[in-house]
């Protein structure tokens, strides 16, 4: 399963989205409109949810802003997330990826959500340590915005068998 610029674009987003909406004590987020070079990776992932309406530039603050679209959003990820959890909870991983497929839902999707709900990927140097991913990216824009996290993502999704 090899994951697409699109899919990158979108995940990313819903990432950058909760660390947005969190507060600074849960790991809460600020950005800046001027990104530094530890945070350039997410040029166009700020650039598209602002297209989408999800975030706005706050030019009083020079920092993008959530928006009531945005946090509607994150509102309705929470809830596909908890569905998917519900529903998948205690199925084998082959039949999950099968029946979701067998609806035509992109199963790297519902992995994504199913860690991102869960609190999984709050701490992504933790989460390459597990993973056992080496090098460890050290800085959480670079690794969000790379394939090489949603292609460890989608080993999770590969049959044992």
């Amino acid at each position: 399963m090899s994951v697409t610029p699109e899919q990158i674009a979108t995940y990313a987003g819903i990432y950058v989205l909760k660390r947005m909406d969190l507060k600074p004590a849960d790991g809460g987020i600020q950005i800046p409109v001027i990104l530094d070079a530890r945070l350039a990776p997410l040029e166009d992932v700020l650039e598209r949810l602002v297209m989408q309406s999800r975030l706005e530039i706050d030019r009083k603050r020079q920092r993008y802003a959530l928006t009531k679209i945005g946090v509607q959003y994150i509102g309705s990820l929470i809830d596909e997330a908890e569905a998917i959890i519900d529903e998948f909870d205690d199925w084998e991983t082959a039949d999950m990826v099968a029946e979701l497929r067998a609806r035509n839902l992109d199963p790297l999707r519902a992995r994504f959500l199913w860690g991102w709900y869960q609190g999984e990927f709050d701490d992504l140097i933790q989460f390459q340590e597990r993973r056992g991913i080496e090098p460890i990216e050290h800085a959480w824009p670079h690794f969000i915005t790379s394939p090489a996290f949603y292609d460890n993502l989608a080993l999770d999704l590969e049959d044992p068998n």
